[in-house]
């Protein structure tokens, strides 16, 4: 009986701290400098459905039944941190993809780098998810993807989504709350990016997979879809990436400034609410999918509180009972290859 009070009391504590841990890293704040739109950015496509704000602070991409819009950053960066804060639209969003990325796809275009945030839109009354996913020197083939749900309603407040970007190592953050690292490891080689990078943001219809594999289109009845941003942050070294040395004073003084910053180390506490996070609300990570990868990537690290949540073969686990309904509703069986789209509604 002692030890099972103990037991109790140890996990209670647990709980209490990574609560606490969520908290404090949510309250931090990123000591850094926003830009106006106007002096970091330009309209990369649909500029009719691009909205700026009077003080040039904050921007709107709008998506139509005739276009989507997107802007790009006007330099490319060595290295650095990107950051803004985001609302998504609300209501009736399935079909529909937000992206806030990086990428030198427009110059390299078979040997690209890219590191992504992508919202997924959803049906009435479902909750947007999102996807972080990493690509190096045309790595398409050896997708890096994983896939969350949130612990907000993303469309009805603003929230920052954040890339991190180092010679070692890549964090995604939101609100201040790191939920994915990558560090570089050598048997990477060219899969951890490496070539200069700008920052992009989008809007558009992918009824063709966003949203249960296809099976909910966008619905233009409940156009203009709008998606906010503000705050924009770009604080990296800019670079020509054509040129054989790129910025090495610039590179390197960078690199010293990213490596002091608050955001550069997760604390103790944040690991804490990385842990949190990605043990609730992760629900596919390429790193457990021994299907597409019997041999794990060299990058991946395999944490026990992440590794229940999915099966032997890194495929999620699903409620039985819940499961068994919905096949003797549909009068179907769900195969290894359709589990993410079953997931996304």
């Amino acid at each position: 009986m002692d030890k099972l009070k103990h037991s109790l009391c140890m996990y209670l504590l647990l709980q209490c701290l990574l609560c606490a841990a969520v908290s404090y890293a949510a309250a931090a704040a990123f000591n850094i400098s926003n830009i106006p739109f106007s002096k970091g950015f330009s309209p990369l496509f649909g500029e009719g459905n691009i909205i700026h704000s009077q003080d040039d602070q904050s921007v709107q991409l709008h998506l139509n039944q005739f276009t989507g819009s997107g802007f790009k950053s006007s330099d490319l960066y060595n290295h650095g941190f990107f950051s803004a804060k985001i609302k998504l639209p609300s209501d009736y969003t399935a079909g529909i993809v937000v992206a806030f990325y990086t990428t030198n796809g427009d110059i390299f275009r078979k040997t690209h780098d890219e590191l992504d945030f992508e919202f997924l839109g959803n049906i009435r009354g479902k909750a947007w998810r999102f996807q972080t996913n990493m690509y190096g020197n045309g790595s398409t083939n050896r997708g890096r993807e994983e896939r969350y749900s949130l612990w907000f309603d993303p469309s009805k407040d603003f929230h920052s989504y954040s890339i991190l970007w180092t010679t070692n190592n890549i964090i995604f953050y939101i609100d201040d709350v790191p939920i994915r690292e990558i560090t570089r490891k050598e048997a990477m080689g060219g899969d951890f990016p490496s070539k200069p990078m700008g920052l992009y943001a989008t809007i558009w219809d992918a009824s063709d997979w966003a949203t249960s594999g296809g099976k909910y289109k966008t619905n233009y009845k409940y156009a203009p879809f709008v998606a906010e941003f503000t705050d924009l942050v770009l604080h990296g070294c800019a670079a020509d990436p054509l040129e054989e040395v790129v910025g090495p004073l610039c590179s390197e003084e960078i690199d010293e400034q990213l490596a002091s910053a608050d955001f550069t180390k997760i604390t103790p506490k944040q690991k804490l609410a990385m842990k949190k996070f990605r043990s609730k609300y992760m629900y596919y990570s390429y790193c457990h999918d021994t299907v597409r990868y019997p041999v794990p990537p060299p990058e991946c690290v395999f944490d026990s509180a992440e590794r229940w949540l999915f099966k032997e073969n890194g495929r999620p686990k699903f409620d039985d009972k819940t499961r068994r309904r919905r096949f003797k509703k549909r009068g179907q069986v769900m195969s290894a290859k359709n589990y993410a789209n079953q997931e996304d509604v």
